[in-house]
């Protein structure tokens, strides 16, 4: 029996770590603006190939301009040159999961998901058409 191998195994700060080849999802929302810089973190750590997507979602608090510009400022910000941002159009959920299945990620990264009164966290229509329809691995950041 064969085990798939994801990445390549590193060592960093005397941990082992595997490197990913990585896809990071951006809309406009305070999410968004997290999980691009817990990505870009880990990044520089790891030294993970990285592309960056930003959809077009008209009732977020950040237009795809400025999300786009956002990614490439901390992009220059932390010294990381060879990541791919693109934008991407048409429905948001739909555009991620078939750019996804165009390339091969061993990663997709999106923020999302919010806590309920109860505690509960709850998804929103995007995420959840995402994290039930990607060809890869979805690491939600939340």
């Amino acid at each position: 029996m064969s085990v798939p191998v994801i990445g390549t195994t590193v060592f960093v700060y005397g941990l082992t770590v595997t490197r990913m080849n990585v896809l990071l999802g951006l809309g406009g929302s305070d999410e968004s603006v997290k999980t691009l810089r817990r990505t870009i973190d880990r990044t520089r750590e790891v030294g993970d190939e990285l592309t960056i997507v930003v959809v077009e979602k008209p009732e977020s608090k950040r237009s795809q301009d400025e999300m786009y510009r956002q990614a490439v400022d901390a992009l220059e910000e932390a010294d990381i040159t060879d990541v791919e941002v693109e934008k991407l159009d048409g429905d948001p959920g739909s555009a991620l999961v078939n750019y996804a299945e165009q390339g091969d990620y061993d990663q997709l990264v999106i923020g999302g998901g919010t806590l309920s009164p109860m505690g509960k966290i709850q998804l929103g229509p995007i995420t959840e058409f995402v994290l039930l329809n990607a060809p890869t691995t979805v690491k939600l950041v939340r």
